[in-house]
């Protein structure tokens, strides 16, 4: 049985986590939607008694809310902790400088979050979003000065093309600087395009893949229904309500209504809820180290664990892979078809999925 003390190594890196991060988007009220600091403490105590140690969390969740509970939380049980934050989202309005993904915001969004969090180093660092902009070499220069003054403890990425994530760890590799060890990215039944070239990266480059919104803004657990996509225009702020979020990320959709009908299907054979299950399904993927659960409630914390136990049959796979499957596209689906394979292996049989 799996449980949250069956450690896995965090990428091409010794670094041992749980096979389900907690995440703390959720930890206070400054968005109208979270939890207040003894639900946050409750969460927070019972996934580090049931084995827990990965904690995600980032530098302006719940405008710094988040980081600020976390570390009074963690005070005397820091050093069994892998804490995971990120920078990159604008700290001041109206100044260009305070996000991005250049070196001034980076320092300056570390030492914030290092006095937030009341530690002297930061686990693992990401790089939040990808800003387009920031040379990739003064990203990485920088993250390595970080390691080396060990103010941070190792880096990853989040939300960047894959051509620039590959190329970044080459670089890195070529030059001795501290490598990428985690891709944190949206996956879930209802966003599997990262299939496609950021999970076979990852897993080719080194790096364990972390999904975040692995519910899919909760539209996987059957909460919403298709009247609610009537939401008008979604708000780009995360203060409101979850389901603006879920209609701002895209996730509330009618396809991924239709995944989530499904979901609740397979929950009914299985006696279990609709979030174990979509849960339970992105652990199976060989590239995912650990999804991100982001609980509200004490009680959504322990529904999400239980994704641990969920074993599936061959047909409840199948029906959540024809729900759910997406194009590959090119090249991926063209060298599948039976001439490039004459081709390319003369008519031997290849396994391709090892």
């Amino acid at each position: 049985m799996t449980t949250l003390d069956t450690y896995r190594l965090l990428g091409r890196s010794g670094l041992r986590v749980s096979p389900l991060a907690l995440g703390t988007m959720t930890f206070g009220t400054d968005w109208g939607w979270g939890s207040d600091k003894d639900e946050s403490r409750r969460i927070f105590d019972t996934y580090l008694d049931r084995g827990g140690n990965f904690i995600d969390t980032a530098s302006q969740y719940t405008d710094g809310t988040a980081e600020a509970l976390l570390g009074e939380f963690a005070a005397g049980r820091r050093e069994q902790l892998v804490i995971a934050t990120k920078y990159t989202m604008a700290r001041r309005p109206g100044d260009p400088n305070s996000g991005g993904n250049h070196r001034k915001s980076m320092v300056q969004s570390v030492e914030a979050s290092l006095r937030r969090l009341n530690t002297d180093h930061i686990d693992l660092l990401y790089l939040h979003a990808w800003d387009f902009t920031t040379p990739v070499e003064e990203i990485l220069r920088a993250m390595d000065d970080l390691v080396r003054l060990g103010k941070v403890l190792y880096v990853g990425i989040s939300d960047t093309p894959a051509w620039q994530v590959s190329r970044m760890q080459a670089i890195a590799g070529l030059r001795g600087w501290a490598p990428l060890i985690a891709l944190q990215i949206e996956y879930s039944l209802a966003q599997r395009t990262v299939e496609r070239d950021l999970i076979p990266m990852a897993r080719e480059m080194g790096l364990g893949v972390i999904p975040w919104s692995p519910l899919a803004s909760g539209v996987l657990t059957g909460k919403y229904t298709r009247a609610d996509l009537d939401t008008g225009q979604a708000a780009a702020d995360p203060a409101g309500t979850r389901k603006n979020v879920a209609a701002a990320n895209g996730a509330l959709t009618e396809r991924a209504l239709d995944i989530a009908d499904v979901v609740k299907r397979v929950a009914a054979e299985l006696g279990v809820r609709p979030s174990q299950v979509a849960l339970a399904w992105t652990t199976l993927n060989p590239g995912v180290t650990a999804p991100i659960v982001g609980a509200r409630t004490l009680a959504q914390l322990e529904d999400n664990l239980g994704a641990l136990d969920v074993r599936f049959t061959e047909s409840q796979l199948a029906a959540l892979d024809e729900a759910s499957r997406v194009e590959l596209g090119f090249p991926h689906d063209f060298l599948a078809l039976p001439m490039p394979r004459q081709v390319v292996f003369g008519g031997a049989e290849i396994d391709l999925t090892r």
